[in-house]
């Protein structure tokens, strides 16, 4: 490893190399447009092929990334935090919530998601939300968040900034500097003496500040992701409900940007197809478009119910919020995922559009839909009919420089004869996918030991890549592997292609 490929790790710069993203995007859908099956492919990687890289912190071989590029692991799962607890399992959503410039270093902060359910550990943060244990089996809301530190390329270390939730997968940085964590449930815990669950919570970069107070007119039901429209104050929402996923957006009564600013509510909508009523898009080819249109949801906080749905059998139960959407000629997806804002747009991410092999829809590799917020057009700018060209895409994020990245997350693709491993896929200018990184956390005994680590032994390659997200100089990557819980900063020659 040269001198250079060190020294990128975590330098600001007042200015970066712009790639047209609008340019790059346009590319993208005239490709696709053009494309006869509606699949882009793999192609060649402009960073070149991947092979396993040595971790800096441990020497550990635990990803596979091009020639050029270095990197380190930081906050495994168990690891001791600053706050005397060990680090929470399953590592899931992420972003880069505040920077400081500080000489030609960038001091940030993120924060991260822990994709855990009911558990007889919970995490102890300064803001609890739901801290009843159940009557029956002992056990606590066991997700939450955890915020990291950097100090120029120093790792200070993590802490607990939110606990007593559940399940939260993904969410959202706002342009205000904080973050959107999302419950990926619609559990209640009521009968067990908890509470209702399946909300957003606001992050604070301080986690004192973090309240721990759902913001309930964001809709209870089983949230992915959000983002942040920064001149409207708009969040749209995703929700991951196998064919019963609606796409909603929160109006709030507080449009002042601040931190907190949701939790005094605001109108929750969902999407439809302007015109028509109930249509599907958990099958798509790239190029198809769409006008939307809003519908109110007058009750965000409904329990979930039972309804009549096409391609399911009887009545099948759905979120309070989505049956009231269906009931005005709301849209729905196959499974709404990652989403991100870019340069007036959101690219959000629908992980199983398509057929399976039965041809059941809904059950496919996956797309990433382009939602004009000017405009209000929807358009299918990547789609993948096979997992080759994209395994179930997840997480998103667009680079500083344009670019595009997807964090798979369908169980692995033996692409390479290596067996079943995940990938993060980018895209080309024009609309095709390439391998960036593979997952190479495949870890004995030995040698967690000789790392100091604190996770059992296994071949993890197959488990999600999430939470990618660069810093604001885009020189530096960060992303987890939820199995066993890593989390790593990346950094390296990114100019030589699209990220």
């Amino acid at each position: 490893m040269s001198l250079d490929s060190r020294r990128g790790f975590l330098r600001g710069s007042t200015s970066i190399a712009a790639l047209s993203f609008i340019g790059t995007m346009q590319a993208l859908q005239a490709r696709n447009a053009n494309a006869a099956t509606g699949s882009t492919g793999l192609v060649a990687s402009p960073y070149g092929p991947v092979a396993p890289a040595l971790d800096e912190a441990t020497g550990l071989p635990l990803l596979q990334l091009p020639e050029g590029f270095a990197y380190r692991s930081y906050g495994w799962s168990g690891d001791p935090m600053n706050d005397g607890q060990p680090c929470p399992s399953n590592h899931d959503g992420m972003a880069v919530i505040a920077s400081y410039g500080r000489g030609n270093s960038v001091d940030v902060v993120l924060v991260r998601n822990h994709e855990r359910g009911q558990s007889t550990k919970r995490i102890q943060a300064p803001a609890m939300y739901d801290t009843a244990s159940s009557s029956v089996n002992g056990q606590f809301a066991g997700g939450g968040t955890t915020n990291l530190r950097f100090k120029g390329r120093q790792w200070l270390g993590m802490e607990a900034s939110l606990g007593g939730t559940l399940t939260n997968c993904a969410g959202g940085p706002t342009p205000w500097g904080t973050w959107l964590t999302c419950e990926e449930t619609g559990s209640n815990l009521e009968p067990q003496g908890g509470k209702k669950h399946g909300y957003v919570f606001e992050v604070r970069a301080n986690a004192v500040e973090t309240t721990g107070k759902p913001i309930v007119a964001m809709g209870r039901f089983s949230h992915e992701a959000v983002a942040v429209d920064p001149k409207t104050r708009f969040a749209y929402l995703t929700e991951d409900n196998r064919n019963k996923s609606g796409f909603y957006r929160f109006i709030p009564n507080d449009a002042s940007g601040r931190p907190g600013s949701y939790e005094a509510g605001g109108k929750l909508q969902m999407a439809k197809v302007a015109g028509k009523a109930n249509i599907d898009l958990n099958v798509a080819s790239t190029g198809d478009t769409y006008s939307l249109e809003w519908v109110d949801i007058a009750d965000p906080d409904a329990n979930p119910v039972s309804i009549a749905l096409p391609g399911f059998m009887g009545a099948t139960p759905v979120a309070g919020p989505f049956a009231q959407g269906w009931a005005q000629g709301g849209l729905r997806m196959a499974r709404g995922e990652g989403i991100w804002y870019r340069d007036g747009k959101l690219f959000i991410v629908d992980t199983a559009t398509g057929v399976n092999a039965a041809g059941v829809g809904g059950n496919g590799e996956g797309a990433v839909w382009e939602y004009d917020l000017a405009t209000g057009m929807l358009k299918a700018v990547f789609v993948s009919l096979d997992a080759v060209a994209a395994n179930n895409p997840d997480n998103i994020t667009i680079s500083p420089r344009g670019g595009v990245l997807l964090c798979e997350d369908g169980g692995g693709v033996d692409d390479q004869g290596q067996g079943r491993i995940e990938r993060l896929v980018g895209l080309t200018s024009d609309g095709a996918s390439f391998v960036f990184a593979r997952h190479n956390v495949n870890l004995g005994a030995e040698q967690i030991a000789s790392a100091g680590k604190m996770v059992a032994p296994g071949d993890y390659r197959s488990s999600e890549f999430c939470g990618a997200c660069f810093d604001p100089a885009g020189k530096v990557l960060f992303v987890n592997v939820q199995q066993p819980g890593i989390t790593f900063a990346i950094w390296g020659p990114w100019a030589r292609g699209p990220l």
